[in-house]
């Protein structure tokens, strides 16, 4: 099913599914908008109340009852009547609510809470911890109680007694603003702002960049699978190709060029890959499939392109670990000699790198919770620009770093704490989900990690992005990917070239497109 777009939409929040319409809250107009899902027909239904829903940051529809959050109050009215009467004023503010039979739920991003209170007595029956960081949107569906985070960017599925997460699975959209069941399928709400390109008449030459509001609802998928979690899935199309264009051309003799193609794993699949410009060969380099491009003898005047283009399934991943079983195997002593020494200039045996590594694990026992730490530790202590490559000494010294230096800090300290890891890469399509069949072009490449769990296998830790500048951070993309990373070179260089001594960036540019061919069952 195709998003749905409703208008007028500025700032919505909430979704409840009533009479098989989608119902939300325009929060800056004060709308309660009704939608239908196959026309996107929009219908304002209180208009005489409008002023009344300015600010209402959620919703829940029980029978015909209509209830919203709005600063610190639960308000509700009768559907048809839209005057909102205070049901309970509460000492914080609160972002969601839900309703069942016998209780209401709703969601206190300040306190880190959900709170339930009995409907028929408006006591305080009981408090669960929040699941994620940020601003959470709630609904009910039996005995499950399912959050929309909009800072972790994540569903979670909860336990409505205890609290308990039974899975969790990422959002394919940023800032999810509501959630709500029809016929047995999740939507969710997604309300931001956009930037685009516009006309600009005085000086048609230089367009100017305006902002706009951007609403919708979409079905999401949600898929558990033990381990983890799948969700949301596209066809994607990417293409590497480098071009021939040496700073200083020359005669080179031999010339073998390879690039790793992307690897076959829970979240991402590749359908099938064929050559551009020069057919490769295929060779196996630690499990992962290689293109080995026999280019011979490069002459100095000699310009041309080759590479791969690719056809992968993608889809978000969020893995599931209980604790309590990790220290139930060993490490695989191969592992322990690949994945814990000091094999890309990670400055382990420098002082400033080791004190790092006791101080930032402090009295965690397990090795998710090693690396939780170690993270935040990294995140505490860096922040993100891209300027240089630099050791993890130097980078700890100076307070900043790229992608590449906050996944150097992060493989010394992990190592030097006896967990396994590996830098992954390599690039990430653009995350316009609605240019299906747009050429899209990634400029930067990116680089993350997976450490390995005994029992589990590898899982993976981003490098920078969850470092929101202070804590709390959000965990959205610890042990998780979203759907538009794709995995080149595991634990395996990316590219290389024969003979060793050149230099790839001097010989060559590269080339990057990527196609959003369709969505996955």
């Amino acid at each position: 099913m195709l998003p749905i777009y409703p208008y007028p939409a500025y700032s919505l929040r909430g979704l409840a599914w009533y009479q098989g319409k989608a119902v939300c809250v325009d929060s800056y107009r004060g709308y309660l908008l009704v939608i239908d899902p196959q026309t996107e027909s929009t219908m304002v239904i209180n208009q005489l109340t409008t002023r009344e829903f300015v600010d209402v940051t959620d919703l829940a529809i029980t029978e015909q009852t209509v209830w919203v959050v709005r600063g610190r109050q639960i308000n509700y009215c009768q559907w048809g009547d839209f005057s909102l009467q205070l049901y309970l004023e509460l000492p914080e503010i609160v972002e969601g609510i839900t309703v069942s039979e016998g209780g209401v739920y709703v969601s206190c991003s300040r306190k880190g809470e959900i709170l339930v209170f009995g409907r028929s007595t408006r006591n305080l029956l009981r408090r669960m911890p929040a699941p994620g960081q940020g601003e959470e949107k709630l609904t009910l569906r039996g005995q499950e109680l399912w959050v929309a985070d909009s800072l972790e960017e994540t569903i979670y599925c909860l336990d409505t007694k205890t609290g308990y997460i039974r899975h969790r699975a990422l959002t394919p959209y940023p800032h999810p603003q509501g959630l709500d069941f029809h016929k047995d399928r999740l939507y969710v709400l997604q309300s931001g702002k956009e930037f685009y390109i516009r006309d600009n008449p005085n000086d048609p030459r230089h367009p100017d960049i305006g902002e706009r509001d951007k609403s919708f609802i979409y079905p999401q998928v949600i898929i558990p699978q033990g381990k983890y979690t799948l969700s949301n899935g596209y066809l994607v199309e990417m293409t590497y190709v480098e071009e021939i264009l040496p700073e200083e051309p020359k005669t080179i003799d031999n010339l073998t060029w390879k690039i790793a193609l992307p690897a076959t794993t829970p979240r991402q699949k590749l359908r099938s890959v064929s050559f551009m410009g020069h057919p490769f060969q295929t060779e196996t380099l630690e499990d992962q499939k290689v293109a080995v491009f026999q280019l011979g003898k490069l002459l100095p005047q000699q310009r041309f392109c080759f590479g791969w283009k690719a056809v992968l399934e993608l889809r978000g991943i969020k893995y599931e670990i209980d604790t309590t079983q990790l220290e139930s195997q060993p490490i695989p002593p191969e592992l322990q000699a690949r994945y814990l020494v000091d094999d890309d200039d990670l400055s382990m045996d420098h002082p400033i790198v080791q004190e790092a590594a006791r101080e930032a694990v402090g009295d965690a026992q397990d090795m998710v919770t090693k690396m939780l730490n170690i993270r935040n530790y990294v995140y505490d202590r860096l922040e993100y620009r891209m300027e240089s490559f630099d050791s993890p000494d130097v980078v700890l010294r100076r307070g900043y770093g790229s992608c590449g230096e906050y996944v150097g800090v992060l493989l010394a300290l992990a190592r030097l704490n006896g967990i396994p890891c590996r830098t992954v890469g390599r690039y990430k399509c653009p995350q316009f989900l609605e240019h299906k069949g747009v050429v899209l072009h990634q400029y930067y490449n990116h680089v993350w990690l997976e450490f390995y769990l005994p029992g589990y296998g590898w899982v993976p830790l981003e490098s920078n992005p969850d470092d929101t500048g202070r804590p709390p951070y959000p965990t959205r993309f610890f042990m998780g990917l979203p759907w538009y990373h794709v995995e080149l070179g595991k634990g395996i260089p990316f590219e290389t070239i024969d003979p060793g001594e050149l230099s790839i960036g001097s010989l060559a540019i590269n080339h990057i497109r990527f196609r959003i061919l369709g969505e996955l069952d």
